[in-house]
């Protein structure tokens, strides 16, 4: 059984309803974000790595999420202005959601599960937490904050 539930109910920055399904059989690089984070600019690698590999099958993630340091405080609609115009994003963005604690988002859940951090904690320590998922919904590996996008691309070469 893969990693993912594709059923996974989620929410696009736009308010609009949708689920995991959309993305199977893709490679997933799924990320916690922030628009006021010492990690903010790498939103421009991510987008790098999104616009680089996107024909041949990856889709880059982003999870806006204000658990850490209140980080994210923005509205969807500020988040999707900061993103386009400060790093040009256009890799899809959701609707901002915890990944820590009991209000975990059940996506965030099972990533955690699936790659535990250092010391086999689960807890995500920071924003700018990434995971890397092969096309049959498996998590291939967890990468910390300090992590730049730019490192993470021959991983994502051997899975697509």
């Amino acid at each position: 059984m893969a990693d993912l539930d594709y059923d996974t109910p989620l929410t696009t920055l736009a308010g609009e309803a949708t689920t995991l399904a959309t993305y199977a059989g893709k490679v997933l690089l799924i990320v916690n974000t922030a628009s006021q984070c010492g990690f903010t600019p790498q939103y421009a690698g991510l987008e790098a790595l999104y616009r680089r590999f996107r024909d041949q099958g990856l889709v880059v993630l982003g999870f806006p999420c204000d658990q850490f340091g209140h980080q994210e405080p923005g509205t969807g609609q500020e988040i999707a202005t900061f993103c386009q115009v400060n790093y040009g994003v256009t890799f899809p963005l959701h609707a901002k959601l915890e990944v820590n604690g009991d209000g975990a988002h059940p996506l965030f859940a099972r990533l955690k599960e699936a790659a535990p951090g250092l010391l086999g904690t689960k807890a995500i320590k920071w924003n700018f937490t990434k995971f890397l998922v092969d096309r049959n919904g498996d998590v291939v590996e967890r990468y910390a904050p300090n992590v730049a996008p730019e490192k993470i691309a021959a991983d994502i070469e051997r899975l697509l």
